[in-house]
């Protein structure tokens, strides 16, 4: 019997705060940033188009386990419309579909902006990653394709005006998890009557990640100069924010060590004392500040669910 392959790259884990930059791919990002660290695993939590810049949490090794916690996390983007002209992809990628010499005025946009406050109804733009019958519908799309993308609920906690010309709108949106600003765009110019589009989009927050945790490529390339892998690696792991972070919205457990070697066999542990929580559907677990396992709590009980083991 053969023995298992062992995982090319280091046992690395944390999360990275990518700055993307624009014409760059959120999966070649993530290629990108596995190769520089020599991680054996990497994922992202939340695609950003190539013409999209800002903020891509990139999971290394254990830390893709918590991808969709950070996933379901508010967003924050910084969007500009363009006005008179509708595309295929509702942003500069695309051929124009239709256009108007028709242009709003400030307060015609101002007006629109509670319509699209609170839970709304929108339907995801062709060229999506949203699945129809198995298929990207981005595939079908440039195949020449027009699907019935159904339409989904979202949540938008905030949206601002922060200035506008005559052909240009700036907004500032908070958002929930599956939120398309590109559709925003289409449909706030289908409302106007003068079609729209976006110009430009920059993510500025992901939940629990701050602004200032971004690291630009750039910074991190200039580090291959560094002829020596151990100096090298070391100055990349600087970046790292450790993988508990994605879990900081999470009911939180202190273990002991013994505690810890049993949740990492997979079995539960009891929690004793007064102020230890009676029932979670989820909570994580850390020994001496590091992350053991996500789990449920009940009947006394920490079950884990998920274990970490490089964290």
């Amino acid at each position: 019997m053969s023995k298992p392959r062992k995982p090319k790259g280091r046992a690395v884990s944390g999360w990275l705060i990518l700055d993307k930059p624009l014409d760059f791919g959120s999966t070649e990002a993530v290629s990108k940033i596995k190769w520089l660290f020599k991680a054996q695993k990497a994922g992202h939590a939340g695609t950003l188009d190539p013409l999209a810049s800002g903020m891509l949490p990139i999971a290394l090794g254990d830390a893709t386990k918590t991808v969709p916690y950070v996933m379901d996390g508010r967003k924050i983007y910084e969007f500009a419309v363009a006005w008179g002209e509708e595309r295929s992809t509702d942003d500069l990628e695309g051929e124009v579909t239709q256009s108007s010499d028709s242009r709003p005025t400030e307060e015609d946009i101002r007006a629109l902006l509670p319509k699209y406050t609170g839970v709304i109804s929108q339907v995801p733009p062709q060229f999506s990653a949203i699945k129809i019958d198995g298929n990207r519908a981005y595939d079908l799309a440039r195949e020449g394709e027009t699907v019935d993308i159904p339409a989904r609920e979202v949540e938008v906690f905030r949206l601002s005006l922060l200035g506008c010309t005559e052909n240009l709108a700036h907004f500032e949106i908070e958002c929930g998890k599956g939120t398309y600003v590109r559709s925003l765009a289409r449909d706030f110019g289908r409302d106007l009557g003068c079609f729209g589009h976006i110009a430009s989009l920059r993510r500025s927050f992901v939940a629990p990640f701050a602004e200032e945790t971004m690291v630009p490529l750039a910074e991190l390339v200039a580090l291959e100069k560094i002829e020596s892998d151990d100096e090298r690696l070391e100055a990349l792991d600087a970046f790292l924010i450790d993988t508990g972070e994605a879990l900081s919205n999470l009911p939180h457990i202190a273990i002991t060590e013994d505690q810890a070697h049993r949740l990492k066999m997979g079995n539960p542990i009891i929690l004793r004392g007064r102020d230890a929580p009676m029932a979670e559907p989820e909570a994580y677990a850390t020994s001496r500040g590091k992350l053991v396992a996500i789990g449920e709590i009940g009947e006394g009980e920490f079950r884990p669910k998920r274990v970490f083991v490089t964290s």
